[in-house]
């Protein structure tokens, strides 16, 4: 799930190269038979049931790293997610799943593990079409009233792309676009992969994770993505960690334990696939 996301220093970490051993399993896991994820089925860039998505490369490692076998139980990522899938249980069943790979820090519907990435909304515009020469928003702001005006910004509601545009007066020039969708086709790269790509709008702002894989997806044309830094008012980067049930303690520290002992494994995920990462407060672009 994720808040409805390629880094330089990780640039040289090749996943397949890596060697994951498993961990032995706690007293209170000894019995357990497989890593079961509670996933989206259609949630590119974080998962699909296809396993095409971070969150899916990432229950891979973490399978390998313990010992077992990966199994999905599959939800939409609308309304009264958790609650139906990490939560659902039926008398006389057990859970149908056990790990929610992407929550933020923060999330008060399940029990927070510490984070393993730090990411921030990035804008994403097309090269070629007039605005290569921006590489920060400082640069885009520069660009001055009149060509702003011009410009046709797409952003989900209720994001703080939204807070930003309206504490730099480009309001007029936002194309707002509905974050919760009952359509269970729709998934959250479609602002970059059919509104950007297509022309129907100038310039997209969105969670960076989103902008680096839809902006290695897309070929034509070719996106540029540029992160952008929180400022005053307006938050922008935020961390990110996996959730488990309230009350198991022992699956949550061996949740943790993987991710503390497996950084560079997982920072090669992300890297593989664009995912702006910030790092003592500065971010650094997806690579092409």
């Amino acid at each position: 799930m994720s808040a409805k996301t390629a880094t330089a220093s990780a640039a040289a970490l090749l996943l397949a190269a890596l060697v994951v051993a498993p961990l032995a399993a706690s007293a209170q896991d000894s019995e357990r038979k497989a890593l079961r994820v509670c996933q989206d089925p259609n949630n590119l860039p974080f998962s699909n049931v296809a396993g095409e998505g971070i969150e899916n490369k990432l229950a891979e490692l973490f399978g390998r790293v313990l010992g077992l076998p990966v199994t999905y139980y599959s939800f939409p990522a609308r309304m009264a997610f958790i609650r139906n899938t990490l939560r659902y249980k039926l008398p006389g069943e057990d859970f149908r799943c056990d790990i929610v790979m992407g929550v933020p820090v923060g999330f008060d519907q399940v029990s927070v593990t510490k984070p393993y990435y730090r990411s921030t909304y990035a804008l994403v515009y097309p090269k070629g079409k007039g605005l290569d020469e921006v590489h920060s928003t400082l640069d885009f702001l520069g660009l001055g009233p009149d060509r702003l005006k011009k410009l046709r910004i797409g952003v989900y509601d209720r994001s703080p792309a939204s807070e930003w545009l309206n504490k730099h007066q480009l309001v007029e020039q936002g194309v707002p676009y509905q974050m919760l969708n009952a359509d269970p086709a729709q998934y959250p790269g479609e602002l970059l992969e059919k509104e950007l790509a297509s022309g129907k709008i100038d310039v997209a702002i969105v969670w960076g994770p989103i902008a680096g894989f839809f902006a290695k997806r897309v070929s034509a044309p070719q996106l540029v993505v540029v992160p952008m830094k929180s400022e005053p008012g307006v938050r922008f980067d935020y961390e990110m960690a996996m959730g488990v049930r309230y009350g198991e303690r022992e699956w949550k520290q061996q949740i943790e334990q993987v991710i503390e002992s497996h950084r560079p494994e997982i920072r090669a995920i992300l890297n593989d696939f664009g995912v702006p990462l910030v790092d003592d407060g500065s971010a650094t672009a997806a690579q092409r």
